[in-house]
């Protein structure tokens, strides 16, 4: 469901929530890949990431800490394919699981990032009007990674 340029959509139904943006960025996927997997540079280019612990790796559990909440996210990179795809996920099925997806496409010169997060789960329904609105989030990390990675 991916959105018009830098412009964050949402979804939402019974037992689903999901938003996603994606944007042009003029440098190569390898560069974006490289600040997306940095995990201690992440909090000098993403303004809506204060911290990440543990190494962004296959497998790897990182610790994310964001400036909308003193809560500490945990998740598992469930899917490490450079520079092209990565999948961070928490939560189990069938209660309430959170996905994040990003996806870097070649496009001419540059790279069409994609970024997209899904909550399922028998919980939704239950905790939905505790989730914030994820689309000016996903707006200033995507002009966020943009900035970095055109930078230099």
């Amino acid at each position: 469901m991916p959105s018009t340029d830098g412009v964050a959509t949402t979804s939402r139904s019974t037992f689903r929530r999901e938003c996603a943006v994606s944007t042009s960025i003029g440098a190569p996927p390898e560069r974006v890949w490289e600040l997306l997997t940095d995990g201690p540079g992440f909090p000098r280019w993403n303004s809506t990431v204060t911290g990440i612990e543990g190494e962004i790796a296959p497998g790897a559990r990182l610790a994310l800490s964001v400036p909308v909440s003193d809560r500490t996210f945990r998740v598992t990179v469930t899917e490490f394919d450079p520079p092209r795809r990565m999948v961070w996920a928490d939560g189990r099925a069938p209660m309430f699981r959170g996905v994040r997806v990003y996806t870097l496409e070649p496009e001419g010169p540059g790279t069409r990032f994609t970024m997209a997060e899904t909550f399922t789960g028998l919980m939704v329904p239950l905790v939905a009007r505790s989730l914030p609105d994820f689309a000016p989030v996903f707006e200033r990390y995507a002009a966020d990674l943009r900035a970095a990675a055109e930078a230099g």
